[in-house]
């Protein structure tokens, strides 16, 4: 009896195993001859399989991207959950409806249409979002990657509302961005860079559980001084990467 149960323990411990491993996966999606060879350039510095597994990432997961824009993510995620999960993307993803998600093999991944307006006022310095919802529920995973920078803070607080609204309980958030000194006061330099300390005390006030971050994005030789299109820093920002879950 107590060896009929171990190979049973053991059995569904392997196709749970099965079920939601994504290393190789992640390896097929960065091999695949469809990828441009311009995204593979980028591997070393985002270290995607690291990324993902830090977040947590499972194959059988129901994942919202937010932003995508021009899909390097996106190439990534789909084929991991094409076979057990769902990948959608949302808000201004006409960059890769046309692009990324007209290729074979990203036909299940789902656009969500949202009412967020995402625009930059003129002489604005930032873009906003309208309110907006995204008409899912129950979601395992929300990402997104270096996109925060790039709302006001009225536009933040939007997207992580409906964000929390759109996770199911213990639902995880995962926060990539360019790194800005703590609290130092906004500048052409800084622009679109953050400060982690704000941005987990943003996630904090909408109800999120901070879980942890990661070192993955550390650049020593980034001084933190420059803006990130700078030559001598793109492509080489200090990034943080937080997780943050739902109670």
């Amino acid at each position: 009896m107590k060896i009929l149960l171990a190979l049973v323990v053991s059995t569904l411990s392997v196709v749970a195993f099965a079920a939601n491993e994504i290393d190789a996966k992640v390896a097929a999606a960065l091999a695949a001859e469809s990828r441009p060879e311009a995204d593979g350039v980028r591997d070393r510095n985002r270290r995607p399989l690291e990324t993902l597994n830090f977040f947590g990432l499972k194959d059988n997961m129901r994942v919202v991207e937010l932003i995508p824009g021009g899909g390097w993510y996106t190439r990534v995620l789909a084929p991991v959950l094409a076979e057990n999960g769902q990948l959608y993307v949302a808000i201004r993803t006409n960059s890769i409806e046309d692009s990324v998600l007209a290729e074979p093999g990203f036909e299940n991944v789902e656009v969500l249409e949202t009412t967020a307006n995402m625009r930059r006022p003129e002489g604005g310095g930032f873009y906003v979002l309208d309110d907006f919802e995204f008409g899912v529920a129950n979601l395992d995973m929300a990402l997104t990657f270096r996109n925060l920078h790039n709302l006001d803070r009225t536009s933040r607080d939007i997207l992580n509302k409906q964000v929390f609204k759109a996770l199911r309980s213990g639902g995880l958030y995962g926060v990539i961005d360019h790194t800005k000194r703590h609290m130092e006061p906004a500048n052409s330099e800084n622009r679109r860079r953050h400060d982690p300390v704000e941005i987990i005390l943003e996630m904090l006030g909408h109800g999120f559980e901070f879980i942890a971050y990661s070192d993955l994005h550390y650049r020593a030789d980034d001084e933190l001084r420059f803006e990130v299109g700078r030559r001598s820093v793109t492509g080489n920002t200090d990034r943080f990467t937080l997780l943050f879950r739902k109670p």
